[in-house]
């Protein structure tokens, strides 16, 4: 059978996972809205299957002490983010300026805030500093599905005076290939 992309995600149990946690981080975004006094389709409207995407990743075994990043420290440039992280652990998060482990829990998700919601919610709700450490004898696997908009969808603060000035996210995006190129990490939101 030759893989192509449309049937690697009907053969594989990863189209109920895909289709559960795009219902999830809909329903989240949501939710959160409401919690500022905003009852809004926006985040329907705004990112439909067509723009939200599910990445797998892989970490080999690194045998080189653990502050080798599978993944640098970052905050993700989407409004959420759904992890699900196999048991062998390596996520690290920023809480009040220390990095912590986050353990490994085979019943839960994990949901991050990402760079578009902090900026919708006027920073009410803050993106999340974090990264992926190596293991030096376990390859580690996790999916993280990320709810997108169109890169025409403008984000602006749901509550004024607005700390962000109104933006695309193909804008952002470009911002953030831009701070790539000349720092070599992505400054974020501004």
């Amino acid at each position: 059978m030759i893989l192509t992309p449309r049937n690697v995600l009907t053969s594989t149990p990863m189209e109920p996972f895909a289709t559960k946690v795009a219902i999830l981080a809909q329903k989240l975004a949501e939710i959160l809205a409401e919690k500022l006094g905003h009852k809004s389709s926006f985040f329907q409207e705004s990112c439909l299957p067509s723009t939200c995407y599910l990445r797998l990743n892989r970490y080999p075994p690194c045998p080189i002490p653990s502050d080798i990043y599978g993944l640098m420290p970052h905050t993700d440039s989407d409004f959420l983010t759904i992890l699900h992280q196999d048991q062998v652990g390596g996520l690290q998060l920023v809480k009040d300026g220390q990095w912590i482990g986050v353990k490994p829990n085979p019943e839960a998700l994990v949901i991050n805030i990402g760079d578009l919601f902090q900026a919708w919610s006027n920073d009410c709700y803050k993106s999340v500093k974090h990264c992926a450490v190596t293991h030096p004898t376990k390859e580690r696997f996790s999916a993280a599905y990320f709810l997108c908009p169109s890169y025409e969808t403008v984000i602006e603060s749901c509550s004024m005076p607005s700390v962000y000035r109104k933006f695309s996210f193909r804008e952002y995006r470009q911002k953030v290939q831009e701070d790539v190129q000349l720092y070599g990490y992505k400054v974020g939101l501004s």
